[in-house]
């Protein structure tokens, strides 16, 4: 009995009880989740143009965070840094284009998969060469980002909003309208469009796969080293970040590995949800540490009785 008041009715009493630090729950897990749904968008738009599940997209965040720190450290400065790290990323794009993929073209997907897991060892090796394996310092008052608080009191308590968190809000929110308003109103959106929609039918009229393919890995790159400034301005810059790049990994499962709205909606789910139940139930009950599991415990069941997420398009195959 002593149970299931703990499993079904305390954690609601507890909400009840301190409204005011549940909204501080709901943003944290806002803000957890409004990176993870970034990362996840990277995920997407490359898999949506090539079939290609790219699992370098975690090292990339780690390698655009760390190669703004580098050379800030060379002695450049911070915005310069921005613009530089963006050139980068647009080198690494064409690399893989060429080097990678254009030579793996009309290979079966595994092969595809496991150029990204080469691609990941890849850089991996090649960053701590360059950067080292130690841990650095995000640039954030350099960049202008703001590390002051914001404080309330709803309903006569407090709730505490550090502003390096409201403009990682902000700018992901920016980013990801610049994203749909390309994808939906330029010619090279809507060919990315085309190219996830139909692959073939694109290529047909003249839509070049090579382009397309430089142009959604460097729009995953700039995704990265966004991710990377937020995440960094949060927890330091390391490679310890490419873990948490994985949490990506059930955003895709839950809301599907073709919807771009999907990764939206179920990195804000997964991100409040696994906050959510790491204070009122994961503490309580199991001692903590829930967030390392939740998030792929709630994909596997949304798996269970919806395989292709909760906003893919069921695969129908006539044999």
């Amino acid at each position: 009995m002593d149970f299931l008041n703990s499993l079904l009715v305390q954690p609601f009493a507890d909400m009840f009880a301190a409204p005011d630090f549940l909204m501080q729950v709901l943003w944290e897990g806002l803000v957890s989740g409004i990176l993870y749904a970034l990362i996840a968008l990277g995920f997407v738009l490359i898999f949506r143009s090539s079939r290609i599940f790219n699992f370098a997209q975690g090292i990339m965040v780690v390698f655009a965070a760390l190669t703004l720190v580098g050379f800030h450290e060379m002695g450049v400065p911070a915005w310069i840094s921005v613009i530089l790290s963006l050139g980068v990323m647009f080198v690494l794009a064409v690399s893989i284009e060429r080097v990678v993929l254009r030579p793996l073209v009309g290979q079966p997907d595994i092969i595809l998969f496991m150029a990204t897991i080469g691609i990941t060892l890849f850089l991996i090796g090649f960053g701590e060469l360059i950067f080292g394996g130690e841990n650095k310092i995000m640039i954030t008052e350099e960049l202008g980002i703001p590390t002051g608080e914001f404080i309330f009191e709803p309903f006569g308590g407090f709730l505490l909003l550090e502003q390096k968190d409201v403009t990682a809000v902000v700018v992901a929110a920016v980013l990801v309208i610049a994203l749909l308003a390309f994808l939906n109103k330029t010619r090279m959106g809507r060919a990315i469009r085309a190219l996830g929609d139909d692959h073939q039918a694109a290529l047909s009229v003249g839509i070049s796969l090579q382009t397309i393919w430089v142009l959604v890995w460097f729009i995953a790159g700039i995704i990265a080293l966004v991710t990377g400034i937020a995440w960094g301005a949060r927890a330091g810059v390391s490679f310890a970040l490419e873990v948490i790049a994985y949490k990506a990994l059930p955003v895709l499962m839950l809301g599907g590995l073709e919807s771009i709205t999907g990764a939206i909606i179920g990195g804000l789910m997964i991100g409040i949800l696994e906050k959510l139940f790491e204070i009122y139930w994961g503490q309580p009950l199991l001692g903590g540490n829930t967030e390392t599991w939740f998030a792929f415990v709630l994909a596997l069941i949304v798996l269970l009785f919806r395989p292709q997420g909760l906003f893919g398009e069921r695969i129908i195959e006539r044999v």
